[in-house]
């Protein structure tokens, strides 16, 4: 677990802080810190993994599953 004095301010609107998320591969290993997103629910800015790309800006929503 990081450490909350360690977490970084998110850059899009230098009020939230980026907090990590983890997931699940298809395989069932863990993916630590897969997507890190902005504790300001106004700013929506995320950085995430997916298949190996790194993508940034999109929201983050509650998934369905």
């Amino acid at each position: 677990m990081v450490p909350v004095h360690a977490l970084p301010a998110c850059a899009k609107c230098g009020t939230g802080t980026l907090l990590p998320l983890s997931d699940y591969g298809r395989d069932g290993a863990p993916i630590t810190y897969k997507a890190w997103v902005c504790s300001n629910a106004t700013c929506g800015f995320s950085v995430r993994i997916d298949n190996g790309e790194i993508g940034y800006g999109r929201m983050v929503g509650v998934s369905q599953k």
